[in-house]
């Protein structure tokens, strides 16, 4: 096996234990910073720039002026609401070291593969009596290809069941790279029509396609689409999405992930404004019905992750 570069620095903006939905087993999930993509739904925008980022919870300040005084960059403004000029403020984290309740707080760190393997290694024993491992997530993984790779090379060192949860997005050297590390992908396919695509996540999906296809013949692929109002929760478009699963091989599997606004709370945090508006999620039978569309077409299909 290649030696390990365990000095390769990532940005990471959390570490999950304990989840059971993003592969086999009990899993932890390294959340990694930034994403070419820009998805109207994301439920987690924190993930999309590549940079540490303030975030302000309203409700747990108590307008005490500390972080207004400690700001060289004078990118904080007291009042209600509180301020915050993010064309000033330089990322400097500088605001959330005084703040007495945390109200300020820096999403994204940058950790080694040392550093984060030293929180994965908690949960071994869950890993090998269940039968789980590492799902990296985000964000978009293949944004950090090197400081992925040399974190799959490691967990496949402690033999460690490893699994993604990536767009696709990446040139063909990246995937050709990091795939050999992996032994199961969850492929997100939001849309065959490469109009519909760019319009709600801001990039063509010709390359991901490529991609997608290339990454079924080297590791196992469950497809999951997230169904979104007025994107693609029509039988036609999720049928088009299975017509294509077909083309990669061996996929048998497609998840519908319905949609849901778990993560509007953190666009407000985040100074942005949420560019879902108002949709709601969908009815059982709404769901059930775009589940039969996929199991006409000879695949086992599940809603949810």
């Amino acid at each position: 096996m290649n030696r390990v570069e365990y000095d390769t620095e990532g940005v990471l903006f959390n570490i999950q234990r304990y989840s059971l939905h993003d592969g086999p087993g009990i899993r932890t999930i390294p959340f990694f910073k930034g994403c070419p993509l820009a998805c109207k739904w994301c439920s987690n925008p924190e993930s999309q720039r590549p940079q540490p980022e303030l975030i302000y919870k309203k409700s747990d300040c108590i307008q005490c002026g500390k972080c207004i005084a400690t700001c060289k960059q004078k990118a904080l403004s007291p009042g209600n609401p509180f301020f915050i000029d993010r064309e000033r403020c330089i990322q400097c984290g500088d605001c959330t070291r005084v703040c007495p309740t945390q109200a300020l707080e820096m999403k994204g760190k940058r950790m080694t593969v040392s550093e984060v393997m030293r929180e994965l290694q908690k949960e071994e024993n869950l890993f090998r009596r269940s039968g789980g491992g590492v799902t990296l997530s985000g964000g978009e993984p293949l944004a950090q290809p090197e400081f992925a790779r040399e974190l799959l090379k490691a967990c496949k060192e402690k033999g460690w069941h490893t699994a993604i949860e990536t767009t696709g997005f990446a040139r063909k050297e990246v995937i050709e790279d990091v795939f050999p590390w992996i032994d199961l992908a969850l492929t997100d396919i939001k849309a065959i029509n490469p109009a519909v695509h760019k319009a709600n996540t801001g990039v063509d999906n010709s390359q991901i396609l490529e991609n997608l296809l290339r990454i079924s013949f080297i590791t196992n692929v469950i497809v999951r689409i997230p169904v979104i109002p007025g994107v693609n929760d029509n039988p036609e478009e999720i049928r088009s999405i299975a017509e294509f699963a077909r083309l990669m091989s061996g996929v048998d599997t497609i998840h519908l992930l319905p949609y849901h606004t778990f993560g509007e709370n953190k666009y407000n945090l985040l100074g942005r404004i949420y560019p879902m508006g108002d949709a709601a999620a969908h009815s059982e039978e709404k769901m059930d019905s775009l589940k039969k569309v996929v199991e006409s077409m000879g695949f086992h299909c599940h809603i949810g992750g």
